[in-house]
């Protein structure tokens, strides 16, 4: 408890360095200095007393977040556990049955797979169920005025965010109050930052705004238009799964044909064939020769503009696949010893929920409240007390 303690009091101490050694004044000062140039790009006085009218000091839990982004720090397996698993999985079948005909006109009028635009939605919202907790978003102009006045590495991008973030106040299409999003500027059910928004953003549901805070339909086409204007390849796959012979992990990120690829040595699991050996395909090794291998086409690469992370497009595209009724990964990560799957995490927690250990979410996320159940149920089974979430654990769960 005591080296938790210090290492989060270290966090803020660096946080706060941070801040101090990245501003020469104050978020007051930095904010008015804004203001003159938000006005000479066209924003109204009237939009900024609506954005900022109320605001009296940073937001500063927007730079902790910055701090901390999972898909570079992560595990590639344990990003997966969080993000396609049986419960991701079961919710996306629930959405594409109550969304049914919104999904079917984007089907034939976009040409983007349901099964796709329904793991976004996942990936970015769990299905929506982030935006009811409106207690956890941030209110993005503050976000984003933050960023810029505190975060040296990211002050470009939030200053270009923000003043987009003015102009969709600025145009109506959603009040001061309900423009809330995450630590960076990204807003809505299938989280869009301001530039984006004003990018891609569509009014499918007819009521002369593009609203994907509050419209299903408007924020599933928006997802829809950016996909299909980066060059989305309709009833095409993302990529292939295959087994890596050893010594392949050289060619990892080189381009070759899907026919080239086989000559090296890569086979798809169970021997299936590449139904267009012709295409082209980049080879990722994401958890080293060890584990699974991904041949990955263009439309891996079109959804990388929705999040430019290896690790985000995979779980996007393992996830349509599970929604769409299509196999799975065949092999398996090279976890380490002990280690438990994605369902296995659900299990443990729905063991401890049921023998009155833990009161949260069942959500395959092992954090805090799980970790402080298992520590007080292997307190009370006579184990030894470390709060590791293990197969060893498990196994004792289920006796």
């Amino acid at each position: 408890m005591k080296r938790y303690c210090l290492a989060v009091l270290l966090v803020l101490v660096l946080v706060s360095s941070a801040v101090a050694a990245e501003t020469d004044i104050t978020f007051d000062q930095w904010l008015k200095d804004f203001h003159s140039f938000a006005l000479k790009r066209g924003i109204t006085e009237n939009t900024w007393n609506l954005a900022f009218g109320n605001v009296v000091e940073p937001d500063t839990t927007v730079l902790k977040r910055a701090a901390y982004q999972p898909e570079f720090v992560q595990e590639v397996w344990s990003y997966l556990d969080t993000r396609v698993n049986q419960l991701s999985i079961r919710r996306g079948l629930e959405m594409a049955e109550h969304h049914m005909a919104t999904l079917a006109l984007l089907e034939r009028s976009m040409e983007v797979d349901r099964s796709i635009l329904l793991a976004i939605w996942s990936m970015e919202t769990n299905y929506g169920s982030v935006l009811k907790k409106r207690e956890r978003l941030h209110y993005v102009p503050l976000a984003l005025a933050t960023l810029a006045w505190g975060d040296s590495k990211r002050s470009k991008f939030a200053r270009q965010q923000l003043i987009a973030a003015l102009e969709i106040l600025q145009a109506g299409d959603i009040t001061a109050d309900d423009m809330l999003g995450s630590w960076a500027g990204a807003m809505g059910h299938t989280q869009f930052i301001p530039t984006s928004y004003l990018s891609y953003g569509l009014d499918m549901d007819g009521n002369g705004k593009r609203d994907i805070w509050n419209s299903i339909p408007d924020a599933l086409a928006t997802a829809a238009n950016l996909l299909v204007k980066n060059g989305w390849r309709p009833g095409k796959t993302w990529g292939y799964e295959v087994v890596l012979p050893k010594g392949i992990g050289e060619y990892a990120e080189q381009t070759k044909t899907l026919a080239e690829w086989e000559q090296l040595g890569l086979k798809r699991p169970g021997q299936k064939a590449f139904p267009r050996p012709e295409e082209k395909a980049i080879l990722k090794v994401l958890a080293g020769e060890n584990g699974p291998g991904f041949l990955m086409l263009k439309n891996f690469f079109v959804i990388k503009r929705y999040n430019n992370s290896d690790k985000y497009a995979l779980a996007v595209g393992l996830l349509a696949d599970k929604i769409a009724g299509w196999d799975g990964m065949v092999q398996s990560w090279p976890r380490p010893v002990d280690s438990l799957t994605a369902d296995e995490k659900i299990e443990m927690q729905q063991l401890l929920k049921a023998k009155g250990f833990y009161d949260g979410e069942v959500d395959g996320f092992l954090g805090k409240g799980s970790r402080e159940a298992i520590r007080e149920f292997e307190k009370q089974s006579g184990l030894t007390v470390n709060g590791m979430p293990t197969r060893t654990i498990l196994d004792a769960l289920n006796k």
